[in-house]
């Protein structure tokens, strides 16, 4: 009996007994982690292990509602019931994009620096949420995706014995158009003919599988307003998808040789920097400039996205009168700002969609403003599914005309010294100017600008449309490859719809009517008055003297156009009333009688009472409670 024993006899018991049970402790901590990491610690051995790749896209950098991350969450579900089976979450900073060596064939950067510093805080954002939820995130630099993956395969694989391989699977959102489609094609070369890469469809607030369209979208509409009219009455948008808190868990696993292959695309030290992305001193310095004119400054990633959703809808309590200010160009909150977001999936549309309907409930306002910011989500919707429709041909120099009848004959034009105007706002119209000057500033412009500077350079100066879409591919921080393309290709005429030719002067005089927004930024123009702030060449050279700006020296001459963008013959106030607005044009710029007025913020306008009867016809349905999985 212990009892019986002495001190020392006693003391020596308790230490081999707290030996002994420290021993026991080590072994069943052991055992657990051998468990848990079986097949990666003895890799070469284990064919059953399954490693699931979940890569992250330019499109899809959120954990809420994101299909893709859910469908991975499912696979590891049902497979860890049988195998060890394992998430890997990865992003590839793929050097054809960024850099100041990545290219396009029209010689602008791929991706400028500001967009590469959002996308790279976007990325940051996520690998920390990963970590939060007890998972990672690897992140890649220096070599395209399929690469890196390649690169990984190869480290946790047996060339001697591959029968003891594990099982592998890349899981990603599904894009559409060439670069996208052509990275899965690479990704799929080189991996093992056992394994294969799953798409899942994302992005759009209407899933794909609901659409009431045939196989492939065969019968989609080329125009919105068709395609609107029938999604609108027979399809119901879905819940957002919840974050899978719990999956993410059990997606890292805690050591053994697969984290060690991992680690060195894990420590924040190798997280790159914009000079590692490839790009120079002045392009470093230009993404790190905040110029105190802009809009607002915006910072990637999720936590920001949904920040900003919830400031604008329910804190400003904005979106009541989102469709009486959207037009605005001045100020973060004429309109929600949620682009460049968007554009990379840092937040759902459904997410959008679903506190927008919130709002209604909780604040018993349902109105045209309410409505209007779910309706431009449906035209994000239509352009992604535009494309998947007609594929590459977006990028075509007559679009989906090219082949067909409407085809037109007589080609574009590249005259390279206007389009250094147009991209350096040297044009001689203001409002073109201002904004062009503000996107190359800060990487933001506003919608009702980029209708007015693509037209100018499609119709007026009757330049290729696809030297435009290719220099916002490089400025622009919210460009999305869908709503870009299909807009340029749609502003050109190059869809078969309607064409859309805007009097520049008019609608400078619409929307912003004292000048304000082309003062902010030519301040060379600072001091002209009202009556000649829209039309600098309608002063004299006295004029020109007394509010201080010479014409050809401080501020160009207005570029000649093929059809004047006054729309008339010159500047003959007689013809501005027979062909004012936005009228239907062909490609040497002739009005044709049709014509529609420019949309004014006032109801007179024939484009407003159009708009007030579309939100009569308005029907937005949301399926009502949760989407689970």
């Amino acid at each position: 009996s212990p009892l019986l024993l002495d001190a020392s006899t006693c003391h020596t018991f308790r230490m081999l007994t707290w030996v002994a049970a420290f021993y026991l402790s080590l072994f069943m901590i052991a055992s657990t982690s051998v468990k848990k990491v079986r097949g990666l610690a003895t890799m070469t051995t284990s064919p059953n292990t399954k490693i699931i790749l979940h890569w992250f896209r330019h499109g899809d950098l959120r954990l809420h509602d994101n299909p893709a991350l859910v469908h991975s969450c499912k696979k590891l579900s049902a497979a860890s019931k049988q195998s060890d089976t394992y998430v890997i979450p990865f992003f590839c900073f793929d050097p054809k994009a960024f850099g100041n060596d990545a290219k396009s064939d029209f010689g602008n950067l791929k991706c400028g620096p500001r967009r590469a510093k959002f996308i790279t805080e976007a990325v940051k954002d996520l690998q920390q949420n990963l970590v939060k939820k007890g998972s990672g995130l690897l992140v890649s630099h220096g070599q395209e995706p399929h690469e890196f993956v390649s690169k990984l395969v190869k480290d946790l694989s047996s060339e001697s014995n591959p029968s003891q391989n594990p099982q592998w699977t890349i899981v990603c959102q599904e894009e559409v158009l060439k670069e996208e489609t052509e990275a899965v094609r690479s990704m799929q070369s080189i991996l093992p003919p056992s394994a294969k890469v799953q798409t899942v469809w994302g992005s759009t607030m209407y899933e794909l599988e609901d659409l009431p369209f045939g196989e492939a979208l065969g019968d989609l509409p080329n125009t919105f307003t068709p395609f609107r009219n029938k999604v609108e009455k027979k399809c119901e948008i879905s819940p957002p998808l919840p974050t899978p808190s719990k999956e993410l868990k059990a997606f890292f696993p805690s050591d053994g040789t697969l984290l060690k292959s991992m680690e060195q695309y894990m420590k924040p030290e190798a997280f790159p920097s914009l000079k590692q992305l490839g790009y120079n001193e002045a392009s470093v310095k230009e993404a790190s400039t905040v110029d105190p004119r802009g809009v607002m400054e915006f910072i990637g990633g999720e936590t920001a996205a949904l920040a900003r959703v919830e400031d604008y809808i329910f804190t400003k309590d904005r979106l009541k009168i989102y469709f009486d200010t959207r037009n605005g160009m001045l100020g973060a909150d004429y309109s929600t700002k949620f682009s460049p977001w968007l554009a990379f999936g840092c937040v759902s549309p459904r997410w959008i969609a679903k506190e927008c309907r919130r709002y209604e409930q909780e604040r018993g306002i349902q109105n045209k403003s309410t409505y209007w910011v779910v309706f431009e989500l449906l035209w994000r919707d239509y352009c992604k599914f535009f494309c998947l429709k007609h594929g590459n041909r977006v990028f075509y120099p007559n679009g989906i005309l090219s082949g067909t009848q409407q085809q037109p004959q007589t080609p574009w034009k590249v005259y390279q010294p206007v389009l250094d105007c147009w991209k350096e706002g040297k044009t001689g119209y203001p409002l073109v100017d201002a904004n062009m000057r503000e996107m190359r500033a800060t990487g933001f412009m506003s919608n009702r600008g980029r209708q007015n500077v693509c037209s100018f350079l499609c119709l007026d100066l009757q330049q290729d449309w696809r030297h435009g879409g290719d220099f916002f591919e490089t400025h622009l921080l919210d460009y999305d490859v869908y709503s870009n393309w299909y807009n340029w290709c749609a502003g050109a005429g190059m869809t078969g719809g309607r064409v859309n030719r805007f009097n520049i002067v008019k609608q400078s005089k619409d929307y912003d009517q004292h000048g304000d927004y082309v003062r902010h930024w030519l301040p060379e123009l600072k001091d002209v008055p009202n009556q000649f702030i829209h039309e600098p060449w309608k002063m004299s050279q006295f004029q020109q003297r007394e509010f201080g700006v010479s014409l050809g020296v401080d501020y160009p001459h207005r570029i000649q156009t093929a059809a004047p963008p006054s729309g008339g013959r010159g500047d003959d106030p007689s013809n501005q009333k027979r062909n004012r607005g936005r009228g239907r044009t062909n490609r040497q710029g002739n009005t044709g009688n049709k014509g529609e007025s420019s949309r004014k913020t006032n109801s007179n306008n024939r484009h407003q009472k159009y708009e007030m009867k579309s939100l009569k016809e308005a029907q937005i349905n949301i399926k009502s409670g949760g989407n689970g999985y």
